[in-house]
């Protein structure tokens, strides 16, 4: 995976995600609402900044961990991802009961967005980040509120500096060096992230804040 176009949407992300985009991206559909409250999807993949501060969430390796709706999430997805197709990722989003948050930018096709944020791959090596992340420990965070979610990778779920030397090898699988310095300047994890509800819900794969 070309490591200067990760960096490059991070970048991106990160401009896109400015406190004024990120109302205006909540309000028209981030996963699709109106001018409500943000949907679940949408408020679990914002800031978790305040989150991190209270307690580090527990860091889960174990899959038999997952309830049966979000293990088969987690599978379908993965099946999907690995076959080098993107149109079979987009068909399991669009069977979704909500059409997953991909940008925060107010992209109506993923496809689209992965093939313009990925242009020497046509889009892959989005897939390739996806598999990724659902091979990777996750948290659970939330439970017993609305926003309750399985999220991939746990580095989302605690802080920077909480990070082991072990821990910081497991995120340099996923980010580049120019990544970390950036996240460390924002004071969160901000790469891409997964996020499935108890319910098997899809709700996001989304980078940024």
């Amino acid at each position: 995976m070309g490591f200067p176009s990760r960096s490059i949407v991070f970048l991106l992300a990160l401009v896109i995600a400015a406190p004024a985009a990120v109302e205006t991206a909540i309000a028209q559909t981030r996963v699709k609402t109106e001018t409500v409250a943000p949907p679940k999807g949408a408020a679990a993949a914002k800031s978790q900044k305040a989150a991190k501060a209270e307690a580090p969430a527990d860091i889960i390796r174990d899959l038999a961990r997952l309830p049966d709706k979000v293990r088969a999430m987690r599978e379908r997805i993965l099946e999907a991802a690995k076959s080098g197709d993107p149109n079979k990722v987009v068909t399991v989003m669009q069977s979704n009961e909500v059409m997953p948050v991909f940008s925060f930018g107010g992209d109506k096709d993923p496809l689209a967005f992965w093939k313009t944020s990925y242009p020497d791959s046509e889009g892959i090596e989005a897939l390739a980040i996806l598999v990724d992340l659902l091979e990777s420990p996750f948290v659970h965070l939330d439970k017993g509120t609305p926003q309750e979610m399985y999220v991939w990778p746990y580095f989302y779920g605690i802080a920077l500096e909480q990070l082991t030397p072990e821990q910081k090898v497991e995120l340099f699988r996923l980010i580049t060096g120019a990544d970390w310095k950036e996240m460390q300047e924002f004071g969160a994890y901000v790469f891409y992230r997964v996020g499935i509800s108890p319910d098997g819900v899809w709700h996001f794969y989304v980078a940024g804040d």
